[in-house]
């Protein structure tokens, strides 16, 4: 059985050109930079688990401070909608 890391690993060479190598932060429009998809996107998302290794409560915390500007740099956009695209694809407690 193989972990979430090397499924991951798997995925990416498989999909070369779907995520672009390069540093996946955010825009103004909350859509990432390198590959324009929504941010956070998967490499975006893989890299801030990796980074915050084990603190999900100072993940959750900076991603609640992008969650209040992309509030104020969005504000056409419906709370909610912002809310899921920054917030729900954190893993939940075991």
């Amino acid at each position: 059985m193989i972990g979430p890391q090397e499924r991951w690993y798997r995925h990416m060479r498989r999909n070369p050109r779907r995520y672009p190598a390069g540093r996946h932060s955010p825009a103004t429009t909350y859509q990432c930079r390198t590959c324009r998809d929504p941010w956070p996107c998967a490499p975006a998302r893989l890299a801030l688990l990796v980074g915050f290794r084990g603190d999900r409560v100072g993940l959750m915390m900076y991603l609640a401070a992008h969650l209040a500007r992309a509030l104020r740099a969005l504000p056409d956009t419906h709370p909610a909608l912002i809310a899921g695209q920054l917030l729900y694809w954190v893993p939940r407690r075991r």
